[in-house]
């Protein structure tokens, strides 16, 4: 039954494909990714295809109902485990975070009492040192761990393995890294590196765990497949977004509007559920921490800023400030986007390639010009007197110096007066944004605080973008839009003269109008500003500003991260093809000249031509009893690796096996699958004698006998988008041929599981040519 199988996998391409082009008409080679320099260095694509060879065939007859029942329940046993882990990873580095700013500010603040001096000495060494911990990390231990990680998740998800992205080491480094850069009072934020973490998480668990450092679990080795570990990180990704911002539904929508390229229904589910688990996990743990059993966290933490109780209603007026609100984040995104390239740019090409030393010295150097500036700012800003208490609100003036919330007092000779820029400034990002955000605190800023604020800020998060630390970009993106969204709040409250209107719901519009114009993200971004703010009455103003933004951002560059995607080289795929490519055919763009190996192939011949090149795809080619070249199918590069390492394929004779006969399973589909967190088998790690190199090896049984293939004279547009929407590594640009064995139809393809296989008979309307 398999023989037959494989024959008639074999068979099939015979008789309808054409010959591919012979070997010596051109140079390029359409195989595998290509190369400028360094560009794509490290980078390999992923094989989602199905490889229907002998090995597959073979344990698909083993398979029963009752395994499709345990692969389908692991696959969502998986998914709660990556929600339970990725939720924990959160608390730590939450709980982290906040003690160490939290016992930071009592500390600096109770010296200060005494001499300010040495309260800005201690301010600064406290930076440094969680700063240095975390630069050091990062490069000593785990150089991936750098930056948000989303833009190397993003193009794994589209096809592109990024070796290290994923690694053990990479996870530690990540949140130990996130801790030291967050709580060292750096212009970034964790949200970023928490969707990395989540999709380390994954990884890790789809691959059974890590080899290295000996912690792996054989009965958790079920998934061998790309496709099967693409949708494990996918569900990584949220929960990631779902644990940064408790936004379970935004953090599904994320994975489905920002990172993923392809999408099914039976993924939504697994992602919601498993965003559904964080959700529980994170609830869980600050009801528990509201005890104090986890010191200084609580009132700051987890992001959700509760605008309930903030403007009720809107008038057809503001619709104008808040399209400026829009106008002015699409603006300064933009800004910040092409500032961050070219800064990042300078440093990947010169200043980091002078080594780690320079990488530490940088991030320490720009923290001590980060604590300075939070420190010495509010220094020269008078104190302001406070406003008149209301018992309603709820809000102590002047707050003591140490503790959260609005009107801090700092370097203030008078009672009853605080300081507006140390309430924003010098403070963690999380209680800056609460104190930006509130409700009922009209005044409690002058434009001069925030103009200053705004200035410094943009110019301190563009700078850190880019150091050797795990770097997000949310929150700093929330503090820098509520800024100025607060300014404009101011306005409208002095030129309307209304009493319901609150500069706080400015500033939250504001927030959201920068993320729109800098990550150019509409529907998740919306649904993750809803959540956090605990406000559904927004929706509508939420969504135009993004809108707005977004528009006015789209006319100058891209995304953030697809401008960060560009500068590390990780060749993705967009939506959409290029323009240009409508005038192409997939004959124009393909190499022509095709390194292909015969049927059977000498070993000799196998290892020279695997280490004159580095193409991950090869033609295979068998000839018809006329003399014909005819083309049997694909084989993979790391098939031919696993083969040449086993010996156990060698045979003596240059002569074909008949598939048809019996034949022992020498190999698994497991043998042929590259570990996600390795490079795989390399040429030069394989030793041959040179008996074993006098040997052959017949390639029909573990070929791929149904790749893709296209007519040479298809439009590139068709080809761009059936290699993006399935997935594909590899797909053969053939002659156009001379003749149709049928056609398939919808109602073709509408099989009812409960027909018999054997005596069903097809309706086609397909038509038979002899």
């Amino acid at each position: 039954m398999l023989s037959n199988h494989l024959q008639n996998g074999i068979e099939a391409p015979k008789l309808a494909w054409s010959r591919l082009p012979n070997s010596d008409e051109a140079e390029n080679d359409v195989f595998g990714l290509r190369q400028k320099g360094d560009e794509g260095a490290g980078v390999e694509s992923l094989d989602y295809e199905v490889i229907e060879n002998y090995a597959y065939w073979e344990e698909q007859a083993q398979r029963g109902r009752l395994y499709v029942g345990y692969y389908v329940a692991v696959k969502w046993f998986f998914a709660l485990l990556i929600g339970i882990g990725t939720g924990l990873a959160a608390v730590f580095i939450n709980i982290s975070v906040e003690n160490f700013a939290g016992w930071k500010f009592a500390l600096t603040f109770a010296i200060i009492q005494k001499s300010y001096l040495a309260g800005f000495v201690v301010y600064i060494l406290i930076n440094l040192v969680l700063v240095f911990s975390s630069v050091y990390i990062v490069t000593q231990f785990a150089p991936a761990a750098a930056g948000s990680g989303i833009p190397e998740i993003k193009g794994y998800l589209n096809g592109v393995d990024i070796h290290g992205v994923l690694l053990f080491r990479t996870l530690i480094g990540k949140i130990f890294g996130s801790i030291g850069s967050v709580g060292g009072g750096l212009a970034l934020g964790k949200e970023g590196p928490l969707v990395h973490t989540g999709a380390c998480i994954a990884s890790l668990l789809g691959q059974g765990g890590s080899t290295k450092y000996h912690l792996r679990s054989r009965w958790l080795q079920i998934f061998n497949s790309d496709r099967d570990r693409r949708d494990l990180v996918t569900c990584g990704c949220a929960a990631g977004v779902s644990a940064a911002f408790r936004a379970p539904v935004g953090g599904v929508l994320f994975a489905l509007e920002e990172v993923t390229s392809w999408w099914r229904s039976q993924l939504m589910w697994r992602v919601f559920f498993t965003s559904a688990i964080v959700a529980v996990v994170v609830r869980t743990a600050m009801g528990w921490c509201k005890s104090g059993k986890c010191g200084h966290f609580g009132s700051g933490g987890f992001i959700i800023w509760d605008l309930s109780d903030g403007q009720e209603d809107y008038s057809f007026e503001e619709f104008l400030p808040m399209a400026v609100i829009g106008v002015i984040g699409g603006l300064l995104g933009a800004l910040f986007n092409q500032l961050t390239f070219y800064i990042a740019h300078w440093r990947r090409n010169y200043l980091h390639k002078k080594g780690n030393r320079v990488k530490i010295i940088e991030a320490c150097l720009i923290s001590l010009i980060t604590s300075i500036i939070s420190f010495g700012l509010p220094l020269l800003r008078k104190c302001s007197q406070c406003p008149e208490a209301d018992p309603d609100s709820g809000i102590e003036c002047p707050r003591p110096p140490g503790m959260y919330g609005n009107y801090v007092d700092f370097y203030c000779s008078k009672d009853k007066e605080y300081n507006d820029l140390a309430t924003i400034f010098f403070n963690t990002q999380d209680d800056a944004i609460r104190n930006l955000f509130s409700a009922k605190t009209i005044h409690e800023y002058s434009a001069q605080s925030l103009l200053t604020f705004l200035f410094m800020f943009y110019t301190l998060a563009v700078v850190t973008f880019g150091t050797a630390v795990p770097a997000g970009q949310f929150v700093p993106g929330i503090m820098i839009g509520s800024t100025y969204g607060r300014l404009v709040g101011m306005f409208v409250v002095n030129f309307y003269k209304k009493l319901n209107i609150e500069e706080g719901t400015y500033a939250l519009l504001g927030a959201a109008s920068f993320l729109g114009g800098s990550m150019r993200m509409t529907v998740s971004l919306c649904v993750i500003m809803v959540e956090i703010t605990n406000n559904l009455k927004l929706l509508p103003l939420i969504m135009l500003v993004l809108l707005i933004s977004k528009a006015v951002g789209d006319a100058f560059n891209e995304g953030l991260y697809e401008e960060q995607s560009r500068l590390r080289n990780i060749p993705q795929l967009e939506s959409k093809p290029k323009y240009q490519m409508r005038k192409m055919t997939a004959k124009e763009a393909c190499g022509k000249r095709v390194i292909s190996f015969p049927r059977v192939v000498k070993v000799a011949d196998l290892v020279s031509i695997l280490r004159s090149n580095m193409h991950n795809g090869f033609p295979v080619i068998d000839h018809s009893r006329n003399g014909e070249t005819l083309v049997i199918g694909l084989m993979l590069r790391s098939h031919l690796l696993v083969l040449l390492q086993s010996k156990v394929d060698f045979q003596h004779s240059p002569l074909p096996c008949d598939p048809r006969e019996s034949r022992s399973i020498r190999h698994t589909l497991s043998e042929f699958v590259k570990p996600a967190t390795s490079k795989g088998l390399s040429i030069h790690d394989i030793y041959l004698s040179s008996d074993d190199l006098e040997m052959y090896i017949d390639l029909a049984p573990f070929l791929n006998p149904s790749p893709y293939l296209v007519p040479e004279d298809m439009s590139l547009t068709k080809v761009y988008n059936l290699f993006r929407q399935l997935g594909l590594r590899h797909i053969f640009v053939v002659p156009r041929p001379s003749r149709v064995i049928g056609l398939i139809t919808r109602k073709d393809l509408l099989i009812e599981e409960n027909e018999d296989s054997a005596s069903m008979e097809l309706q086609s309307t397909s038509s038979t040519t002899s």
